[in-house]
């Protein structure tokens, strides 16, 4: 059984101003979405700026609402689940963004960014929280003498290691990565895509791990999804996807990656 079954998804938004103050039209960001991530894989979502990508990670979290469709997390009917079934469900579900500095509360320090989640889901004292985060710390390998400093002291990589951090807190089982190396440099951007197939080894993890890169897509993915404007065009096995693709879309967006990019995404 699927641990997410998604049906027939669909989210629009609106956009201009008609005549009489309504919106002037829709824009379809996702159209008609229907995919199975299965138990402990990585399905790789991969397609350009504006296709959608973002949106449906978004959606599979009901961190917005859709138009349309349905989404089911192990069985449970997200859309339909009442404020109190959700609080349950998203200990399970959890997301790293992009930008791992946007997504930290700068006034905040660490010990307090990552122990949030557990303030407001498990009932354990300050000794008790705080030696949890250490742990969580010392999974993406930084040092528990990190908790009292802030953000603004550490590098993008760190940031987005301390994101990670977060994200595991509560020990879910599905994350949605929403291009979590795009904002770093390549070197950096390797070790945290490492990073990530340790912890999914580690924790069982299963991951939506949204890219417009086909190499870290294709390393990290046990299968790949293309969108393209609102739609997924083609899916396949990661293998497939990038050696012999079959829509037009996705053999240009292979033909477009750089030889050199291939040789990276090989040495991730």
């Amino acid at each position: 059984m699927a641990l997410v079954e998604v049906r027939n998804l669909v989210k629009t938004f609106p956009f201009g101003e008609g005549a009489f103050g309504g919106a002037k039209g829709e824009v379809r960001a996702v159209d008609d979405v229907s995919l199975d991530i299965e138990p402990g894989e990585t399905l790789g979502l991969v397609g350009e700026s504006g296709s959608g990508k973002s949106t449906l990670g978004r959606l599979l979290l009901r961190l917005i609402e859709p138009s349309s469709g349905t989404v089911r997390f192990d069985g449970h009917d997200v859309f339909r689940a009442s404020s109190r079934e959700m609080r349950r469900l998203r200990r399970d579900m959890q997301i790293i963004f992009q930008d791992p500095f946007g997504s930290l509360d700068p006034r905040m320090r660490v010990g307090e960014i990552i122990g949030e989640p557990l303030v407001i889901h498990e009932n354990l004292n300050s000794r008790a929280r705080r030696d949890r985060v250490a742990e969580l710390l010392r999974a993406v390998a930084l040092d528990e003498s990190v908790l009292d400093r802030f953000p603004h002291e550490f590098s993008g990589g760190q940031r987005q290691r301390i994101v990670i951090a977060r994200a595991l807190a509560l020990r879910p089982r599905f994350i949605v990565a929403d291009e979590p190396v795009s904002a770093l440099d390549v070197s950096v951007g390797a070790q945290i895509v490492n990073l990530l197939a340790e912890l999914q080894r580690r924790f069982g993890l299963t991951y939506l791990f949204i890219s417009h890169s086909m190499p870290v897509v294709r390393y990290l993915a046990t299968r790949i999804a293309v969108m393209y404007r609102g739609k997924i065009v083609e899916m396949g096995t990661a293998e497939k996807i990038t050696t012999a693709p079959e829509h037009p879309y996705t053999r240009s967006l292979v033909q477009a990656t750089p030889e050199i990019a291939v040789q990276v995404g090989a040495q991730l």
